[in-house]
């Protein structure tokens, strides 16, 4: 059996589709007979809680903020040079979505870099706007908690890097 992750309450963590929560308790349920220890984690910007078995954490994706030196190396792949594929954007977009879920800050901060755009460049369609908006927000989010700053500075972190 895979060791367990052990999480307290009030630890922050990162679930691979919705980003950053805190984990709020960890109980002890019944269900179809089953006793079944979860982690109570608050995702408050998406205003849920999930409950995830401490038995299938690790199997989830479930997993510690990233370190400062991984946060790092995901907004040094920020500065650089977009890569951009010429296949058609229904599959660039299911590959940046596949992205985004995996949960790994350098894989996230790819899509953010990959379709940021400057001024003089054509304007982006809805949903390419859409998944960069999810990408750098998940981003965004995760620096925020690693650097024990708001959300809307750590947006700006972001924007600002991007810019230059």
């Amino acid at each position: 059996m895979a060791e367990e992750l052990i999480f307290s309450p009030d630890d922050y963590v990162v679930y691979p589709t919705h980003g950053v929560g805190k984990v709020v308790s960890i109980e002890t349920q019944e269900i179809a007979g089953h006793e079944l220890r979860l982690f109570v984690i608050s995702f408050d910007r998406d205003r849920m809680t999930l409950r995830v078995p401490v038995s299938k954490a690790s199997t989830s994706g479930l997993r510690r903020l990233s370190s400062r030196k991984v946060m790092d190396n995901a907004l040094t792949t920020l500065k650089g040079r977009a890569r951009t594929k010429r296949s058609m954007w229904s599959r660039r977009a299911q590959e940046y979505e596949a992205k985004i879920n995996s949960g790994n800050p350098i894989s996230i901060a790819e899509v953010v870099r990959d379709l940021h755009r400057n001024a003089g460049q054509p304007d982006q369609s809805f949903s390419e706007r859409q998944i960069y908006e999810a990408a750098r927000d998940r981003l965004a989010c995760e620096l925020a908690a690693v650097e024990k700053i708001e959300m809307e500075a750590a947006t700006e972190m972001l924007e600002g890097l991007l810019a230059a």
